[in-house]
């Protein structure tokens, strides 16, 4: 990515392929929005390691660069891969507690272990999520609030974020979240009966949800709770 460096960036972060799927699509969005501006701000890619704590690293190493460099960061989102999901989800909640069913790529696989020691049991997005949700499916867009992150690398590095957000003082003014994504038609081909979504959707999606998020700062209060 190439731009002013004291313009204001938007992080998204997504993982490297795992559990021996050759892609992820966490990734393949984040390096197509790599240098895409909106609302003034310029979107920085970043890709994340699917292992426990490494992942952390590599995010607080590209915080701290943008802060170093003293360009505003207004959003972070980390992005995964969620198997299944029909829909681009944005999560509401993240714990901290690693419980992981299969090894990372590391091939290490905590079971029932803080992601932050003593830290807060939870911390919500700081996003605009329901009205990421409403302009996403304004657009035609599929998408829904989650309220489950899982307890993966993803609630990891989700968890770490918001950790960092609310106690580093230079992310003061820094809101963050993260979002789960449909599996690629490619990848579900090999997977019979297992939704997907397209690429160029799903980057058309988080086009639409960073301009929300850019330019909402109190979100809407409707309805986004499930039975279970």
């Amino acid at each position: 990515m190439t731009t002013d460096d004291k313009a204001p960036r938007v992080l998204v972060a997504g993982f490297e392929p795992f559990e021996n799927d050759p892609v992820n699509p966490a990734w393949e969005i984040a390096r197509a929005l790599d240098g895409w501006a909106c609302e003034g701000a310029v979107v920085q890619a970043l890709q994340l390691p699917c292992v426990f704590g490494r992942a952390i690293h590599v995010l607080d190493a590209a915080m701290a660069g943008i802060v170093a460099a003293k360009a505003p960061l207004p959003l972070v989102l980390c992005i995964g891969a969620a198997g299944g999901r029909t829909e681009i989800s944005l999560e509401r909640a993240a714990l901290n507690v690693d419980d992981a069913r299969i090894p990372d790529n590391a091939g290490y696989q905590p079971i029932d272990i803080e992601v932050v020691a003593d830290g807060p049991a939870a911390y919500f997005s700081t996003l605009p999520i329901k009205a990421m949700v409403r302009d996403m499916r304004a657009a035609g867009l599929p998408a829904a609030v989650s309220n489950s992150a899982g307890t993966f690398v993803c609630n990891h590095i989700f968890y770490a974020l918001m950790h960092r957000i609310a106690t580093w003082p230079a992310l003061a003014h820094t809101r963050g979240g993260f979002v789960h994504v449909p599996y690629l038609p490619e990848q579900a081909a090999s997977k019979p009966g297992v939704a997907s979504m397209a690429l160029a959707t799903q980057v058309e999606a988080f086009r639409v949800a960073i301009r929300t998020a850019l330019m909402v700062r109190q979100d809407v209060r409707e309805t986004a709770g499930r039975l279970h």
